[in-house]
């Protein structure tokens, strides 16, 4: 007995595939920036407050370098 009652899907548009890539990768470039401010931000105030260099990377979550 088939129970699939959902109406079959069409073919997925390749321009309109495309569209969303592109708007995905604009929208993750405005993350990215608002990020790279937000962190930059809140170093140069924990610097300010005299805080470590090590603090500061350990608290916002930096990878050690080398």
């Amino acid at each position: 007995m088939n129970t699939d009652y959902r109406l079959p899907r069409k073919p997925f548009p390749q321009a309109l595939a495309l569209m969303i890539a592109k708007k995905a990768d604009v929208m993750a470039k405005a993350f990215e920036e608002r990020a790279i401010r937000q962190l930059v931000f809140d170093a140069q105030r924990a610097l300010d407050q005299g805080h470590s260099l090590d603090r500061i990377a350990t608290e916002l979550g930096l990878p050690k370098t080398s």
